[in-house]
């Protein structure tokens, strides 16, 4: 036994040893120059892209990151967010879609880095910038400035968040992926407003070196970055508008490249097209950039409260992985083959010299060049928005259609231009379940307007400092008395009117529901005029104050302020009558809230009746059976108003659907409701509806991208993945030099199933919207079909002679659109 005892521990040690020199191995130095970063002395290209692992589900996380990286990165960015972390003061939380550590670790296990940006202030179109709401009590604090009370705060929680990583092991120099950390965010948009602001930034440089995390720091937007601090650029088009690092020994960065623009209630539709950002990397790489991120890769969803004033739900759904976390083409697929291009010209990137050669206004070419090796990169670009042009380089003649880049890592082949779309197009459908619903038997129970007790001051207190971010909502209730001689007169109706510094409001006068009035996010204050029915003695007002998130920006966000300023009835005989000053109660929160019946557990707390559709300040459940199959669930919300929604307990978010935007439709009125947050059967779905909905016509959607196009030019490059390139740097075909359209299905075992449109010629629309031209044969669709029918994906040439087609047409562009339609395979 004492042998076999000693053998154990031999093995144990060799298996010790063994695990620590695996971790020493994976060690990575991090530093970097003027040109770019260095990690375990090497140079490289980064593409990044910004997925937040609070916006999704943990299983949502490894889908997530494999498209990613299936999408050309190499890097994954997120913020940290300290009021998830931290919502009470020492009291912390990494569980479930908080947990930190599990996210980084998922990024690590598909060989990626992680760019970490603490903050711990972030802005991120988070509720209160990211700062957690007990932060606003600490006596005599001013937030983001050269104040001890804030900086002991942000001190001790940046040390927490570093010594967790440390402890994990996850910098770069302890075989981790972090590669670079972010202090502080975007501070010279407020630096302006703050004397001490220099001092405060160069504290914050100074304190995150000093935690010794052996990787690079990082300060977003902020030109006096101190020290070894690099400066970044956030933006649209770093490229141009990026002054540059503040040392000529640090690399120029790109923290934020916005593949849309974030949304508000009340927006319309934005977008973002793959063109315009595809130009502005290239722009970007092509003027020394050697780091891009693009926020967001994947937005996701503001699950609860979560988002900041008036900020959607839906978060970013216009980047290259949709709310839902699908392909959206072709946005993914061209940033894919951007990132191909880019790659085939490392090494004239990060080791040539560059030059600039000008042509006619807006046309140049961008080299580098290491002229003992033959390594010749070029960019040729046509800078103007509306006139195409052609240049001559190097005794070559190249088409340059507007605002667009030509890449040649050879200075001869094009491989790839901006403007000229190889990746397939796809459109996003959603479909009613067959399972899910069936049931639509819907219960009640109305909230019961206060009436006695609540916090009592003279004049209404603010809602922020009387919720403290644990609700949106807090009642105002106050009564006051008319005469027996009805001191108005009988052919005007009173009118009650409200000032409110925001965000919305809703308005009860002795029990019956008059109105609602609603800030923006532009204007958060409004004014509420209504006329009400009053009665001699007693009348009650009850007003529901409530804000749709905290502000995440600006100045002294700590002494941003909401909810009722004065209240005043018109329209009596012995003039207005002000409450402003009358005897106030306050009910922080509702009942349902408080009891908690969106779960199941706690239903029995109230009384559910019959619903009713139509009734203001109401909750309302139904249990439904998860839809089949593996494709995301949205909720179609369009017959509600506002309030917040509940699946088996877990909070999708706010919805306000009937605040419209001036095309006069919702923001948002799909919802996005995450598999895992369902069961097969019997699942409980909770709806809190403040102004009056019909519920009953609620249903619950299969979201698919199973349209898919390609719309290609026979004078296109060919595939990306025509050309690789050798150790020397120098490029070489792999396949055939001529453009080639490809198409592919999405999803688990789906395959092409019809080929609704096919023509070659000159075919007109976009997907979804095809027309043929004058050049055109019937013979394409038969084609197409024989090479696409029943499989997940085929290739298809780009040209007239496999297509019959007469190549002499007059009006022809060469070009083949394809519209086909995916669907499972098990399906009928």
């Amino acid at each position: 036994m004492l042998e076999s005892s000693k053998v154990m521990t031999i093995l144990f040690l060799l298996t010790f040893l063994v695990g620590s020199t695996s971790t020493v191995h994976g060690a990575q130095e991090v530093t970097y120059d003027g040109r770019s970063l260095f990690v375990d002395g090497k140079r490289d290209l980064f593409f990044s892209g910004s997925i937040h692992y609070t916006r999704s589900t943990t299983e949502m996380w490894p889908d997530l990151i494999k498209k990613a990286k299936e999408g050309g990165l190499n890097a994954i960015e997120t913020y940290v967010f300290w009021n998830a972390h931290e919502p009470v003061y020492g009291q912390f939380n990494f569980e479930g879609n908080y947990d930190l550590v599990k996210f980084i670790k998922l990024v690590q296990s598909e060989e990626m880095y992680v760019v970490l940006r603490i903050g711990p202030f972030i802005q991120g179109e988070w509720n209160h910038g990211g700062l957690p709401y007990w932060l606003r009590e600490v006596p005599d604090i001013t937030f983001r400035t050269d104040d001890e009370p804030f900086k002991n705060h942000m001190e001790r929680y940046a040390k927490m968040i570093v010594q967790k990583m440390k402890d994990e092991k996850l910098f770069a120099p302890q075989g981790g992926p972090i590669i670079l950390a972010q202090i502080e965010n975007e501070y010279n948009n407020i630096a302006a407003a703050f004397p001490g602001a220099a001092n405060y930034i160069k504290w914050a440089g100074n304190m995150a070196v000093g935690l010794d995390v052996g990787v690079p720091w990082v300060m977003c937007k902020q030109n006096d970055a101190p020290g070894t601090v690099i400066n970044t650029c956030n933006g649209r088009n770093c490229g141009d508008t990026f002054t540059g690092p503040n040392s000529p020994t640090k690399p120029s960065l790109w923290t934020e490249n916005w593949t849309a623009q974030y949304r508000v209630f009340g927006d319309p539709p934005s977008q973002r097209s793959a063109e315009d950002l595809s130009y502005s990397v290239a722009r970007f790489f092509s003027k020394n950039g050697s780091l891009v991120n693009y926020y967001m890769y994947h937005g996701g969803t503001n699950f609860g409260r979560t988002g900041a004033a008036f900020v959607m739900t839906r978060y970013y759904d216009e980047g290259p992985l949709d709310e839902y976390g699908l392909l959206k083409e072709p946005k993914w697929g061209h940033l894919r083959d951007l990132h191909a291009a880019l790659k085939l010209c490392r090494k004239g990137l990060l080791w040539g010299s560059n030059s600039l050669q000008k042509f006619a206004p807006g046309f140049e070419a961008r080299l580098y060049e290491i002229p003992e090796n033959s390594i010749c990169v070029a960019f040729l670009t046509n800078t103007n928005t509306k006139l195409d042009g052609t240049v001559k380089f190097k005794g070559a003649d190249y088409f340059l259609p507007r605002h667009s880049i030509s890449i040649l890592p050879d200075c001869k082949t094009v491989v790839y231009n901006t403007q000229q779309v190889n990746a397939q197009h796809n459109s996003r459908t959603f479909n009613p379940s067959k399972d899910a619903n069936t049931n639509n038997n819907w219960e009640m129970y109305q909230e019961v307007i206060p009436t006695s007790k609540g916090v009592k001051s003279k004049g209404p207190l603010e809602l922020y400092n009387m919720t403290k971010d644990t609700t949106d909502y807090l009642w105002y209730t106050t009564i006051f008395n008319l005469n027996e001689d009805l001191p108005f007169r009988h052919d005007i109706r009173p009118v009650i009117q409200v000032s409110s510094l925001g965000h919305v409001m809703h308005t009860f006068v002795n029990g019956e529901y008059i109105g609602t009035a609603h800030g923006t996010k532009i204007e958060k204050s409004f004014v509420f005029q209504k006329p009400a029915d009053l009665k001699s003695g007693g009348n009650r007002i009850a007003i529901l104050g409530l804000t749709v998130g905290m502000p995440d920006s600006g100045a002294y966000l700590e002494h941003r302020v909401a909810g009722l300023h004065s209240v005043v009835i018109q329209g009596l005989n012995a003039g207005a009558l002000d409450l402003s000053q009358s005897l106030w109660k306050h009910k922080v929160g509702l009942t349902g809230e408080t009891l908690g019946i969106f779960q199941e557990d706690k239903l029995n707390k109230v009384k559910w009746v019959e619903a009713k559709s139509d009734t203001p300040v109401t909750w309302y459940k139904k249990y439904f059976d998860g839809p089949s199959g593996k494709d995301p669930v949205a909720l179609d919300l369009s017959s509600m108003g506002k309030g917040m929604v509940w699946i088996n307990g877990q909070s999708i978010g706010r919805y306000w659907v009937n605040y419209l935007s001036p095309l006069g439709k919702p923001s948002q009125y799909m919802y996005h409701v995450p598999r895992s947050f369902l069961k097969p059967k019997g699942n409980l779905m909770v709806v809190l509806e403040e102004q009056g909905g019909k519920p009953e016509d609620i249903k619950v959607l299969l979201v698919k991208r199973d349209n898919i196009c390609t719309v290609v030019s026979q004078n296109y490059p060919a595939p990306i993945d025509s050309w690789s390139r050798e150790d020397n740097g120098q490029i070489k075909m792999v396949g055939n030099n001529k453009a080639e359209a490809n198409l592919k299905c999405a999803g688990d075992k789906k395959v092409i199933r019809s080929v609704v449109f096919a023509s070659f010629g000159n075919p007109d629309g976009a997907c979804g919207n095809f027309t043929v031209g004058n050049c055109h044969s019937t013979n394409v669709k038969k084609v197409v079909e024989q090479a696409c029918l029943g499989k997940p994906s085929c290739a298809l040439p780009v040209s007239a002679e496999v297509y019959g087609i007469d190549g002499g047409c007059p009006k022809s562009t060469n070009t083949l659109a394809v519209q086909a339609k995916c669907a499972r395979t098990s399906d009928n």
